[in-house]
């Protein structure tokens, strides 16, 4: 299942990208930065990337989560450090 998040969660940064065009995410890998000091996205880009990866997720595993919730802003490291972070804590979302 975490290989199949991490493809969606690649894949939606792709598309992002199309209409961005940031050299960053040409080739994002696990462990592209998403939030944070070295991020490559703005504000509004991580919000446009929330919303897709969310649209995404419940259409492959019809299961509906919210990434940007209390839960994620009140974590001591955030989920949205990397691809790879941001993967784990679906995986954690999607078994609950």
């Amino acid at each position: 299942m975490k290989e199949k998040i991490e493809k969606i969660i690649i894949d939606t940064l792709i598309e992002l990208n199309e209409e961005l065009e940031l050299g960053e995410l040409e080739n994002p890998t696990l462990k592209t930065r998403l939030y944070g000091s070295s991020s490559c996205l703005d504000s509004l880009a991580l919000v446009s990337f929330i919303a897709d990866l969310e649209e995404r997720i419940d259409e492959e595993f019809d299961k509906q989560i919210v990434l940007a919730d209390e839960k994620a802003m009140s974590q001591k490291t955030s989920p949205f450090r990397s691809v790879e972070s941001l993967s784990d804590y679906i995986v954690k979302l999607l078994e609950e």
